[in-house]
């Protein structure tokens, strides 16, 4: 019989105890052999990310790089970077149309890197953006030093998240443990917790993301060593509090349990975007946003290319012009997704904010 993580998962709970909560999503995504963004992501089917959804997210995200390279002086060297890729929707759109945009200038000076930890999804992304030579590298520091412009779209919900649950007058950290009949169950660790950070009276329960704060310690090293950097990130989440328990799975367009299908499903955590706020600022970064991301497009005119398209595929028009209404909808996606940018200190407001 295969083994599965599911079943991995019960024989290190078995021999060490119940695991955190963001332990257990580190295995579920990222397991070298079980993970479900190392062997299966399933974007399309599992989900679908903005870019995915119309073309207008990433030709407007083009344009923003663009015009971020021409505020910085138009720098003989630029890096490009993206977090997290995906399925190479996004950078593809954005370079297609930052390449008519900012013209041979552009593309002279422009290297592409691509931060990806799934050889799935690398071998994807260097297939469609071949024609840009993309470099990959495993982390954010590898970056080289010089100007640089950061790309981040769903990308920081993956990031494992700690939670913690108060009882009474306690806090206590969640964990992902065994039942009685030995299937994977949540549950509450001994020890006491401190309070956590963000927490306020009322909550009863609240996560945290660790890697927000190694992100914003690599940025801010960057602007220590005198990086001129925008790092644009766009996201699902509150801009004025903590998350509470938000942690869900997805398979095949469905909402599963966390728990059911470690490793098959994609698993997924609100953004704490005030908590990303103050860690910025607290590190010396200049911090634009967060704004709902609806906002954001309209404002690097999402409307006017919307009417290109529609006007230059009228039998088409009818979707066109949905799509684009998704990512722009207070009730849908531009309400929820918000955007912020991280940036080093004394450069100009970046566009769209």
């Amino acid at each position: 019989m295969t083994d599965t993580l599911k079943d991995r998962l019960i024989r290190l709970i078995e021999s060490g105890g119940p695991m955190p909560i963001s332990s257990f999503m580190q295995y579920a995504l990222h397991d070298a052999t079980h993970g479900y963004y190392a062997t299966r992501p399933g974007i399309g089917r599992d989900f679908i990310t903005a870019p995915e959804t119309s073309q207008i997210f990433g030709e407007l995200i083009g344009l923003w790089c663009v015009h971020e390279w021409t505020a910085l002086g138009k720098p003989g060297a630029l890096s490009l970077a993206e977090l997290g890729p995906g399925r190479a929707a996004l950078m593809s759109d954005a370079l297609r149309f930052a390449y008519v945009a900012g013209g041979p200038e552009f593309a002279d000076v422009l290297t592409l890197t691509l931060i990806e930890a799934s050889p799935k999804l690398r071998a994807a992304q260097a297939d469609k953006l071949k024609p840009y030579a993309p470099k990959f590298m495993d982390a954010l520091t590898d970056i080289p030093a010089g100007h640089t412009l950061i790309l981040a779209n769903e990308y920081l919900d993956c990031l494992p998240a700690r939670q913690f649950r108060k009882t009474g007058d306690d806090w206590h950290e969640c964990v992902v443990g065994l039942d009685a009949d030995q299937n994977l169950t949540f549950g509450l660790a001994g020890d006491r917790h401190g309070s956590p950070i963000d927490a306020t009276p009322t909550d009863t329960v609240v996560e945290v993301q660790p890697a927000l704060d190694l992100l914003v310690a690599e940025l801010s090293l960057r602007a220590a060593d005198g990086d001129k950097f925008h790092a644009l990130l766009i996201d699902y989440g509150p801009s004025d509090k903590a998350p509470g328990d938000t942690l869900r799975a997805y398979k095949d367009g469905l909402q599963i349990g966390p728990l059911d299908q470690p490793g098959d499903s994609d698993l997924t955590v609100d953004v704490d975007f005030s908590r990303l706020k103050r860690l910025a600022e607290a590190a010396g970064l200049t911090v634009s946003g967060p704004i709902p991301q609806g906002m954001f497009l309209l404002g690097m005119g999402a409307q006017a290319r919307l009417s290109q398209l529609v006007k230059a595929n009228p039998d088409h028009g009818e979707d066109i012009f949905n799509a684009a209404q998704r990512l722009i909808d207070p009730k849908d996606m531009g309400e929820r997704f918000k955007v912020i940018c991280l940036s080093s200190p004394g450069l100009p407001v970046p566009a769209g904010f």
